[in-house]
């Protein structure tokens, strides 16, 4: 059984500050405010990552926060919309149902981490970074919502992962509330697919595989990875079942 974690009168006045500060954002600028303010003050980290999935699976936000100046090649190994490691680390945990997860790679010495995210401990190092906490939604009926908390001051431990369940529905719900990216749909893709695109998802829809697709359109099969790859970085999606679904949740395969 989990140990009971009480919070001291401070840990309690933090929590509940960040709680009433949370109900007015509105805004991404509020909402950096508000994640690298108040919510810093219970829980202090260095880079949050906030991911939002739909239904199928597709990334339809992902807002990269942090109050210091990070290194170009650090938020991009972080932050990336197609291979980054807060999406790779929020998609793991999503499908893995393992919510909230940690992992803290420590001084040199302390040896190979371990744990559900001690796959990525390498990456987390290249990064500049020895720790990180996560908790997300689960997948719902709306899609998902993971929050990836890089470089905690603390070693990350039960008691931290605690005080992010709190503000889990809170840091959800704002989430929600921001305007969709670039003023466009929430989810919808900033181009639409090219006609060569198009026959490649035409042709996922029937089960051809990348070889298969080649011969049909007269192409090679590296030529058909690479345009699967762009779909994939287009839609947000990571794999061929997740593009075919989002297609067909975008009704881009109706004409």
């Amino acid at each position: 059984m989990d140990a009971v974690v009480i919070l001291s009168r401070q840990e309690q006045e933090y929590l509940l500050r960040a709680i009433e500060s949370g109900l007015r954002v509105a805004s991404l600028r509020q909402f950096f405010l508000w994640t690298q303010g108040q919510l810093q003050a219970l829980l202090p980290h260095e880079v949050m990552a906030a991911l939002q999935f739909s239904p199928s699976g597709a990334l339809r936000r992902l807002e990269c926060l942090h109050a210091t100046v990070l290194p170009a090649r650090a938020e991009t190994l972080l932050a990336d919309r197609a291979d980054g490691l807060a999406l790779r680390i929020a998609r793991h945990c999503l499908q893995g149902g393992r919510l909230p997860a940690m992992l803290d790679v420590g001084a040199e010495g302390r040896g190979e981490p371990r744990g559900f995210l001690a796959g990525f401990g390498a990456d987390l190092r290249e990064a500049g970074f020895d720790s990180v906490l996560v908790h997300g939604t689960g997948n719902l009926a709306e899609g998902a919502s993971v929050f990836v908390l890089f470089g905690l001051p603390m070693r990350p431990g039960p008691r931290h992962a605690y005080f992010l369940e709190l503000l889990l529905a809170h840091l959800h719900l704002a989430l929600l509330r921001l305007p969709a990216p670039d003023g466009r749909s929430a989810g919808a893709p900033a181009r639409p697919l090219s006609v060569r695109e198009a026959e490649i998802v035409g042709w996922l829809r029937e089960g051809k595989s990348n070889d298969e697709m080649a011969q049909i359109l007269g192409i090679s099969a590296l030529t058909v990875k690479n345009h699967l790859q762009r779909i994939y970085r287009l839609l947000g999606v990571g794999n061929r079942a997740h593009a075919l679904a989002r297609c067909l949740e975008l009704g881009l395969l109706e004409n």
